[in-house]
Parts: structure tokens; C-alpha cells; sequence
């Protein structure tokens, strides 16, 4: 880990009128507020983040620390857009283009998702009967390439990963945890995202498998790609990540 870790109370807010953005980065986000009420208990209204920002280059790997509680699962999700924050800016260059996720309608979203913007995440959903090759290779078939290719590549990715080859036909809904996180992890770097979100990606393997992703995240920052990530593996964060978003409890 560098030295370069950012803590929450002395990020800086950012005005679009006043900074422009960094041509470098890749994803920029600037001065995020996100906040919950619970209409169930007296209208209570609590914030989660507030005044966080970001900038991710090229090649960079960003861990998201802090305890459990302290907001890195709403600023991923938020990055995704499965959350919309209250206020602030998350910019990714899209297409040779600057786009605002925070403000972007759900065609755009799906389009940012298809080519510019993947997500690890700790769950795969799936429809029953779909083989997990098929459920893997969707996302590179979305992007134009042709199944045959893309599923090659898939077939490449597990066998990397140590995915027996005996469940590759079949649907993964069946498959034990490490497995379905296996065929998350080939579904999203079979893709060349230019950034690539990792919601604890190692988290059901064991060491010979930590050890591949920690080399296929290696190799995803060589050909420049930017990650921000939950990494709960000490020794993975240390491996693969130059930088930290510290997040703290609120009070």
C-alpha cells in the first residue's frame, strides 16, 4: 500500500465551474452525499457518506477501508448506480466522452455498464437452466463480439480460475459459493472494462484461487484498467492496491 490514503473529513469538494476534470482519470467522483430515512421509525434521516471524492487513473487499484457500517458498500453501489446519491458528481469517461452517473438516464446507465463500468459482486443472480459458460459470456456477447469468441474466452477465464470443467454446461444455481463467485469473476474480467468495480471478490475462495485473481487483478492494471475495491484479504490488498478511501463511522 502507498501513502496516498484518503480519509473522509479532509477530501476535497470539487465544483465544476471552479476545477475541471483531470484528462488522466478514468472515473472521478466529486463531493458525494448520501443519506437514508427510515419512514418505519419516526422519519429518522441519517447520512452515509458525506463529501467523499474520488480520482482513478489509469492502472490504479483503490481499496475501500474503514469498519463495517462505515459507508464502502453505499459508495460502490452508489459508483454502480444501483444507489443515487443526494448530491455530488461521479464522472466516468465513457466512450472517449465525460459522463455523469449520479445524472444519467437508464439507457445511458446500460450502455456505461455494457462497455464502461463492470461490477464483481459477492452475489450471482442467474435463471435456472442458463449454463454457467453462457452466464459468463453474456456481458463480452453484449459488446458485439461474437458468442463463439466469448465464450472461448470464458472457457479460458475458468479454466484459469480451476472451475471444473464438468460444470461449465450446466446452470450455476447449484454451484457451492466459491464456484458462483468464480463464474462472477470470469463474467466480469472476460470484458475490458476501462473501470472495474470488485465487491469482496476473493472472499469464498481458497488460497490457490486467491492467488489467481490476485494475477488476473494484476494484469487488469497492466492493460490499464482502474479498480476500486472491498478487500476484507489483507494480504490480497496489499498486492494488488496503490491507494485507500478510508471511510469513518458517523456519530
Amino acid at each position: 500500500m502507498s501513502d496516498q490514503t484518503y480519509l473522509l473529513e479532509r477530501l476535497p469538494v470539487f465544483s465544476p465551474s471552479h476545477k475541471p476534470l483531470p484528462d488522466e482519470a478514468l472515473l472521478c467522483a466529486r463531493d458525494l452525499y448520501k443519506g437514508f430515512t427510515l419512514h418505519n421509525q419516526g422519519g429518522i434521516h441519517f447520512p452515509v457518506l458525506e463529501g467523499v471524492s474520488l480520482i482513478v487513473k489509469p492502472g490504479d487499484c483503490v481499496a475501500l477501508e474503514g469498519a463495517s457500517g462505515s459507508g464502502k458498500s453505499t459508495f460502490m453501489r452508489s459508483l454502480y448506480a444501483n444507489y443515487r446519491v443526494d448530491s455530488g458528481e461521479i464522472w466516468i469517461k465513457h466512450r472517449g466522452q465525460w459522463k455523469d452517473i449520479a445524472t444519467a438516464q437508464a439507457h445511458e446507465l446500460i450502455d456505461i455498464r455494457c462497455y464502461s463500468l463492470g461490477y464483481v459482486s459477492q452475489f450471482l443472480r442467474v435463471i435456472p437452466r442458463v449454463s454457467a459458460v453462457d452466464v459468463a459470456a453474456e456481458p463480452l456477447m453484449d459488446t458485439g463480439v461474437e458468442p463463439t469468441v466469448a465464450k472461448d474466452k470464458v472457457r479460458s477465464l475458468f479454466s484459469r480460475l480451476n472451475l471444473p470443467e464438468r460444470l461449465w454446461s450446466i446452470s450455476p444455481t447449484t454451484f457451492s459459493g466459491g464456484e458462483k463467485q468464480r463464474v462472477n469473476i470470469a463474467r466480469a474480467f472476460a470484458v475490458n472494462y476501462p473501470v472495474l468495480l470488485l465487491d469482496e471478490p476473493t472472499s469464498a475462495l481458497d488460497a490457490d484461487n486467491r492467488s489467481v485473481v490476485v494475477q488476473l487483478i494484476k494484469e487488469k492494471k497492466q492493460q490499464g484498467c482502474a479498480l476500486i475495491g472491498i478487500f476484507h484479504d489483507q494480504s490480497v490488498r496489499k498486492q494488488v492496491c496503490n491507494q485507500s478511501l478510508t471511510f469513518a463511522l458517523h456519530d
